[in-house]
């Protein structure tokens, strides 16, 4: 993962505001199952920290410490007790086991290496008590999309902060076709400042053929693979691998 660009919580939060579908799929999925709830890569807390308020015993697991100050400030903020740890979702000991632990917004992606995706889902699979099921979701890898990453600095998007005004933010990325990687680099720049964050940010992908045997190298069995947050069966088309898994 890039500790530069995750060094700089409040501007993420800024950049990838909470809410929408996504927290609603989540929060629903945590109601199902009920009991404890983990999420492995949480951030900042934009959806862990709505299914704390609806009742759950919730903890999140992440490896950045201003991710985690950030997320520990907005559930006090909300009156919601989250149990925050730092640690690596490749191998991690909790010692106790869960009923809905999930990995969201392609947070898995930062794992590189076959072997630490494979370690990943074995943690998992060692903190699943009977009955729990694991989510996340990945984006489904277009080929015309990673073809188009040809190191071209573009704009991304802009928003607003507080502090410095209107940010904008380029990224320049490439497609490493052999590691299946896409190394970028994230520019956030204002008429004042320009590029006072230059974060390197590089994230996998994983194709749909290779998930399910993943995933049972892990100890664990894809149940359902979804297309949308609606729950639209997966298609090649579909932009999103969002995926149901027990233990195999």
């Amino acid at each position: 993962m890039s500790e530069v660009f995750y060094s700089h919580a409040r501007l993420y939060d800024l950049m990838f505001p909470g809410g929408g579908p996504a927290v609603g799929f989540y929060r629903a999925e945590a109601d199902r199952q009920g009991g404890r709830v983990l999420e492995l890569g949480c951030g900042t807390g934009n959806k862990l920290i709505p299914i704390a308020s609806d009742g759950h015993p919730c903890a999140g697991l992440d490896l950045s410490p201003d991710m985690l100050a950030e997320a520990g400030r907005k559930a006090d903020e909300r009156g919601v007790a989250v149990e925050w740890t730092q640690g690596d979702m490749r191998a991690f000991d909790l010692g106790r086991t869960f009923d809905f632990v999930f990995i969201a917004a392609n947070s898995l992606l930062h794992l590189h290496e076959a072997e630490d995706l494979v370690s990943c889902f074995r943690s998992v699979r060692r903190h699943l008590a009977p009955g729990a099921r694991f989510v996340f979701d990945v984006f489904n890898p277009s080929v015309r999309l990673l073809a188009a990453a040809d190191g071209v600095r573009r704009r991304r998007e802009t928003f607003t902060d507080p502090d410095r005004g209107e940010v904008n933010v380029d990224v320049t990325d490439v497609y490493d076709a052999s590691a299946q990687v896409t190394r970028g680099t994230w520019h956030l720049s204002t008429a004042a400042e320009p590029d006072f964050v230059v974060a390197p940010l590089e994230v996998r992908s994983i194709f749909p053929q290779e998930l399910p045997l993943l995933l049972s190298l892990g100890g664990l069995r894809l149940v359902e693979r979804f297309g949308d947050w609606s729950g639209r069966p997966f298609a090649g088309d579909a932009r999103l691998q969002l995926c149901v898994c027990e233990p195999a």
